[in-house]
């Protein structure tokens, strides 16, 4: 054998060797899955999200929120939020973690949401982990029905709804299907000013 041919067959097996390694291999370990919330989902006992009532057309839609999805923060499965709300009264209210004034409005929206006369209220987390999410609804025992938007700033919910950077919003869905920003007040302090949006921007059930 030639010094030549020597140095040809060394390169041959190494680049075999190599493809070798690049191949996929049956033993290589799965991917990893979602990370496992249940036991903290458990302990917030958030309430169910919402669902088509039974009495509304199966069209029936909020035009604004058409097609827009979120994950039920309460057992990760998808809510089809324009046909979820159709045909009734929800005050949505918008929160991450990392707002001060949110911490404060929800357990005002929890002890709202405990009036026999209230309407029903939903909240979006957007822009943080549900990990987090669930550990403050959890210590701030709130309960309401959750979804979850986005990581960051761009998910569906946000996007549809246009909300503004500055956080908490909220926003008063009709039975009509119409989607009103609540401007005035833009925080809720107590269960009063909540009572008073609701019904300054239309919310009869």
């Amino acid at each position: 054998m030639t010094r030549t041919t020597g140095w040809a067959l060394g390169l041959g097996v190494l680049v075999l060797a190599l493809i070798v390694a690049l191949l996929p291999r049956d033993d290589a370990p799965p991917a990893g899955p979602e990370e496992d919330l249940s036991g903290l989902r458990a302990e917030a006992g958030l309430a169910s999200c919402p669902a088509p009532a039974q009495d509304t057309p199966g069209d029936a839609v909020v035009p604004q929120l058409d097609g827009v999805t979120a994950t039920c923060l309460g057992d990760g499965s998808q809510v089809d939020l324009g046909r979820a709300l159709a045909g009734r009264t929800t005050l949505v209210n918008v929160w991450a973690t990392w707002c001060p004034p949110c911490r404060e409005e929800l357990p005002v929206l929890q002890e709202y949401a405990d009036l026999p006369d209230s309407v029903d209220v939903l909240t979006v987390q957007l822009a943080s982990d549900r990990r987090d999410g669930l550990e403050l609804l959890r210590d701030l025992d709130v309960r309401l029905p959750t979804v979850h938007d986005a990581d960051d700033f761009g998910g569906p919910v946000r996007t549809a709804l246009k909300v503004p950077q500055a956080l908490p919003a909220s926003y008063l869905v009709t039975a009509a299907g119409e989607v009103r920003f609540i401007e005035n007040p833009r925080l809720l302090t107590d269960v009063e000013s909540v009572r008073g949006a609701v019904e300054k921007y239309g919310g009869a059930r």
